[in-house]
């Protein structure tokens, strides 16, 4: 399809732009991920099971390398975390593709209650069955929870470790790892109790990426969803990378009722009489929670002149050329609906929509997407 091929071009262009920039600056492999990945090869063949944390958005491109150095290693468990922000309509998909490749898959939200005590009784069958059919007499039983960096291994290990310690009835001061925004930050391995009767011990391990990636377009999957830090190449050109994502799919159709036909609030705060009982404290704190682009006020507004502006777009996106035209417009339209200061300067302007746009991606507030597409390979039951 010519879509997917525009698709493809920009995304591989961004993906060269951050091996470009790897090569120059501090790349994502440094010598803190070349010592873990030594210790954690060390242990992986010493654990009980084997947990391989993956990103929902994208099930494929989150593989954790180092597991092909372990062909021997029997069945392990596939967590895709963050189905939250993935496209639901593909979860059951990707569910039966890693059933296929001989591994044992679950989709856990790690934010979600209810969702991590499914995947903490989840584990515990797991565990339960693995001594029964070996005749397990070791009354501690390890899983080793492995990935790339920012799949959420910290958060999973956290939740996991307190539902279980209740469960449990034990008391004790909680162990907590580190939990960043920032890809990286779980420097050791850790040990966490998540279950009694038998002992069972969650290893969190740091995330590690490949030491090269010849993938353009794994790159920029990389990079778009965190794994790779910020700060490699322009936040604009992220952006443009998840407005292709965007325009490409219907999700910007739900968004008709945001329409710049609808009132806003701000209009109403903006015209305001300056005699208003409200101190001048008080507006200026209106004002600043006004210019918060996690405000649904703005997160509407956002989703509103993307719908606008892509409904009033008459080229083809499936070139190219026109799909940037898109971008370049959305890109100067939602400098109003993010509340950017006028006379900032192109640069600023690019980079404070940039880093706000791709906030709201990285958070599920414009969507859900799923960037990988699942294997022809794959075969429906019938």
């Amino acid at each position: 399809m010519a879509t997917a091929s525009t698709a493809s071009r920009i995304t591989r262009k961004i993906g060269i732009a951050v091996k470009k920039a790897a090569s120059r600056k501090k790349g994502w492999y440094d010598l803190h991920m070349a010592a873990a990945s030594g210790a954690i090869a060390q242990r992986l063949p010493l654990v009980d099971l084997v947990a391989e944390i993956r990103d929902a958005r994208i099930p494929l491109s989150s593989e954790y390398e180092l597991l092909r150095d372990f062909p021997a290693l029997s069945k392990r468990i596939v967590v895709m975390n963050k189905i939250d922000l993935a496209d639901q309509t593909q979860v059951k998909g990707w569910m039966r593709y890693f059933e296929q490749q001989n591994c044992i898959p679950y989709g856990v939200n790690s934010h979600n209650k209810d969702s991590v005590k499914g995947l903490l009784n989840f584990i515990q069958a797991q565990v339960r069955g693995l001594c029964k059919a070996n005749h397990h007499a070791s009354e501690t039983i390890t899983i080793m929870l492995v990935g790339i960096p920012n799949v959420g291994k910290s958060a999973l290990a956290n939740s996991l470790h307190q539902m279980g310690r209740i469960s449990a009835a034990e008391k004790g001061r909680l162990k907590h790892a580190t939990v960043s925004p920032q890809p990286g930050e779980t420097k050791d391995i850790s040990s966490f109790k998540v279950g009694s009767h038998p002992n069972i011990y969650l290893l969190d391990t740091p995330g590690i990426l490949p030491r090269m990636i010849h993938d353009a377009e794994l790159c920029s999957k990389l990079v778009l969803t965190g794994a790779i830090r910020d700060g490699l190449i322009e936040q604009k050109e992220l952006a443009r990378y998840f407005l292709t994502v965007l325009n490409l799919s219907d999700q910007y159709k739900k968004w008709a009722k945001f329409s710049a036909n609808e009132d806003r609030l701000l209009s109403f705060i903006e015209h305001k009489e300056e005699g208003s009982i409200s101190s001048k404290l008080e507006m200026r704190q209106k004002k600043q929670h006004m210019m918060d682009h996690t405000q649904d006020l703005i997160v509407n507004d956002v989703r509103g002149t993307i719908f606008d502006t892509i409904s009033c777009f008459d080229g083809n996106i499936e070139l190219e050329e026109d799909m940037i035209k898109l971008m370049e417009a959305e890109l100067v339209a939602l400098r109003e609906a993010f509340r950017v200061p006028q006379g900032l300067g192109e640069y600023v302007y690019n980079r404070v929509v940039g880093v706000k746009l791709l906030d709201l991606y990285r958070t599920g507030r414009l969507g859900h997407y799923t960037l990988d597409t699942l294997p022809l390979t794959l075969h429906h039951p019938l």
